[in-house]
């Protein structure tokens, strides 16, 4: 029997609709549900748990009580251990041993998470599966190193480590191939993670702080988030000429952010959120680093509207990483034909023979946005590039 640690951040993710650009600390995640944010980690956990049920007679599943796992395991149907031994449903892991309690605000703390996955090599697990971001794969690494196997399913709001599937579903199925040893090897990949407070002034500090050691399946598991380079910047100038020349009226446009974005904004003489959803109509921001519930509600204002986004450099995202703003509603709301991808060459150059990604957190919705799709890359030209 291959035994599998499963361990979920209830939290991870939860300020990203409501633009809070993260989730770390109590203070953020409070800040969150007082903004109206729902926890979506569970859900995105038990798209990839759920497979699970394919080899249920191969494996043995250890995980933490209520919502850090042992919740997720039994809506998929499938049996678990709780790590440490006999521990209360409902409450949450924390350094105190014995019973365990949540943390003085209520959430779970990383400290929860570390002891998790210390109980879970206590017991013997070769594989963990975790449900979070970046700093969920560093609570992982600190307490795991690349002593056993993982594979993140992607849930936070910063998702630049190289350690996650492309998507929840893909890391079920990624993680039933290895337990059916289709697995060709193994490779440790980068944990990276940023500083909120500058992130949400708009300034991206990202830094190395060690490895994972997951599976070796390119095409199921994301690259390292890169970097633009300052090569790309005709190419960038070029689209968004276009891009400002074409622009229709009478329409809403949400722009998501990114540098090319803010290129576009800036031809068009207008103040963007670097990183967050500024809505536009008429040539004027009506509304700054939007959160989901802000956009809908001004969606239901106009008949014509527009999503402009940019794609992720390495990784291949149009959504789900950075602009969780976008939601799968949004989307649908709006409509795969009113959706503009734009980014330079040189970046699209990196995606010749690969596809782009929607991580959108509704499957429905990714599959809507499957198939091929126009990317502008200059004025007036394009090149098609499918999604998955």
């Amino acid at each position: 029997m291959i035994r599998i640690g499963l361990v979920v951040n209830p939290v991870a993710g939860i300020g990203g609709k409501v633009g809070l650009k993260g989730s770390d600390g109590e203070d953020t995640v409070q800040k969150a549900l007082e903004l109206g944010a729902v926890m979506e980690s569970g859900q995105k956990a038990l798209i990839a748990v759920r497979l699970l049920n394919e080899v249920k007679e191969q494996i043995t599943v250890y995980t933490c009580p209520g919502r850090m796992g042992a919740e997720v395991c039994e809506a998929a149907g499938l049996c678990y251990k709780l790590a440490g031994g006999d521990t209360a449903g409902g409450q949450e892991l924390s350094s105190a041993g014995g019973q365990e309690r949540p943390s003085a605000g209520g959430h779970t703390t990383s400290q929860d998470t570390r002891c998790a996955v210390e109980r879970f090599l206590a017991a013997g697990v070769e594989f963990i599966l975790f449900a979070g971001g970046d700093g969920t794969a560093r609570d992982i690494m600190d307490a795991a190193g690349t002593e056993v196997l993982v594979l993140g399913i992607p849930a936070g709001c910063k998702i630049h480590s190289g350690v996650f599937a492309l998507d929840p579903r893909r890391a079920g199925e990624l993680a039933v191939r290895y337990v059916r040893g289709k697995v060709r090897g193994t490779k440790e990949a980068e944990v990276m993670d940023i500083d909120e407070e500058e992130f949400r002034r708009g300034r991206v500090q990202s830094r190395l702080y060690g490895y994972l050691r997951i599976p070796d399946e390119a095409r199921m598991v994301q690259n390292l988030k890169s970097g633009s380079a300052y090569s790309e910047q005709d190419s960038i100038d070029r689209l968004s000429d276009y891009i400002v020349d074409n622009w229709e009226p009478e329409t809403l446009y949400i722009v998501g952010g990114g540098s090319t974005t803010a290129s576009i904004m800036r031809k068009k003489g207008l103040p963007n959120t670097l990183l967050g959803i500024d809505l536009v109509y008429e040539d004027r921001v009506i509304a700054s680093d939007c959160t989901e519930r802000e956009i809908l509600k001004i969606m239901e204002k106009y008949a014509r509207i527009k999503i402009l986004v940019t794609v992720i450099g390495g990784q291949g995202y149009l959504f789900g990483r950075g602009n969780q703003q976008i939601s799968a509603e949004v989307i649908r709301r709006a409509g795969r034909e009113n959706i503009i991808a734009a980014a330079s060459a040189d970046k699209m150059l990196n995606f010749v023979g690969r596809p782009l990604y929607a991580d959108t957190g509704d499957e429905e919705v990714n599959q809507y946005l499957a198939g091929y799709m126009r990317v502008i890359v200059g004025y007036g030209d394009f090149v098609m590039v499918r999604v998955n």
